[in-house]
């Protein structure tokens, strides 16, 4: 009975599963050069816009442009009655015309006063006078020459024409309306929408982050185009360049404007139009990459990471980012190449554990942010 017993508890111990290591997947940091951009907020805004406003007052007789369509700088818009500008310029010319005339008599009396004073048969106050009289019908004839390059310009402006080429909008005054060159409102607004300016902010922080990267050498400015996407969720087309950066800091948010610039052949991009950009803002050499899904937080926020030394035991190690660069994220402490973190099989993982290592997944690629 005895001897039942101890075979029986033999043959228990022999069917106790036995306790296996845990195999995990890892990855080892390689560091690379990463591209980083960040997407931002903008509006798209007309590269050029002109309001059309007149620069003399009357009667507004014709519209002579259509509605919403591309106008050239120059062109003929409204047409203001041209009457009484009409007769300013004539009676200008008939006045220029009688000084002229008045200017040639006193040239003539000039010229014969000042041969008779010579021989002294007329006294040089006769002389003197006919002198100033000459001068003075030149004096009138400028003035009038002046006045009839006024009445001209009058004239001329009668015809509103297009200081800029673009797309014009709505007429805002219809034909019987009395403008004037003091009205508030503007006749139409022209905007020239090819290309297209795209306005977009960024914190100061973080455009001020940028710079002393770029000081301090760990980045390096980059010329990398800027890419758009609709308000809607697609992704325009055709990409941009970045421009400038405002040199003021608006108070209010404490953000720079920057500001790109996009072709907009087929009119796809309208001005007030909400669009994201994303901007390319340097390349970052030396960098780790870590995937996220590799990645747990502490409770206070911190990011860790199950590390495995050479000697196959794994440690729980706390580590801080920079931003996120598509699916993973860019380490800036904490981390080192060449280290292995564990990108599966860590659930239920304790620190201090002796671990199997399977194939190494491959060092993360350079990866573009979303």
């Amino acid at each position: 009975m005895i001897a039942a017993l101890a075979l029986a508890g033999c043959q228990g111990k022999a069917d106790a599963p036995a306790r296996t290591t845990r195999q995990v997947r890892v990855m080892t940091l390689a560091p690379q050069s990463v591209a980083l951009e960040t997407e931002l907020a903008g509006r798209t805004v007309a590269s050029e816009e002109s309001e059309v406003r007149p620069q003399v007052g009357g009667v507004l007789r014709k519209r002579l442009f259509t509605e919403g369509q591309t106008v050239k700088a120059g062109q003929p818009l409204f047409q203001i009655d041209p009457t009484l500008y009409q007769a300013a310029s004539n009676e200008a010319r008939a006045n220029l015309a009688t000084a002229e005339a008045a200017l040639a008599t006193a040239r003539l009396q000039a010229q014969r006063y000042q041969q008779l004073g010579k021989t002294q048969l007329i006294s040089q106050q006769e002389v003197d006078d006919a002198v100033a009289t000459y001068k003075q019908a030149a004096a009138a004839a400028d003035a009038n020459r002046a006045a009839l390059d006024t009445a001209r310009t009058n004239l001329r402006f009668a015809t509103v024409t297009a200081p800029i080429g673009g797309r014009i909008g709505r007429a805002l005054f219809t034909p019987g309306a009395l403008v004037t060159s003091a009205q508030a409102d503007p006749l139409a607004r022209i905007q020239q929408l090819d290309p297209m300016n795209v306005d977009i902010t960024q914190s100061s922080n973080e455009y001020l982050a940028l710079r002393r990267a770029i000081a301090a050498g760990g980045v390096e400015a980059s010329s990398a185009q800027v890419h758009l996407t609709l308000s809607d969720g697609t992704a325009y087309a055709v990409p941009g360049t970045m421009e400038f950066a405002d040199i003021d800091v608006d108070q209010a948010t404490g953000s720079i404007t920057l500001r790109a610039r996009f072709p907009n052949p087929e009119g796809e991009l309208l001005p007030g139009m909400y669009v994201r950009a994303r901007v390319g803002q340097g390349v970052r050499q030396q960098a780790l990459l870590v995937p996220q899904a590799a990645v747990d937080r502490t409770p206070r926020g911190d990011a860790q990471v199950w590390v495995v030394g050479q000697d196959d035991v794994a440690h729980l190690r706390q580590f801080t980012t920079l931003r996120s660069v598509g699916n993973r994220w860019l380490v800036d402490k904490g981390l080192k190449a060449g280290e292995r973190i564990v990108t599966g099989g860590g659930e239920g993982l304790r620190d201090g554990e002796k671990v199997v290592v399977s194939a190494a997944a491959p060092a993360a690629a350079p990866a573009e942010q979303g």
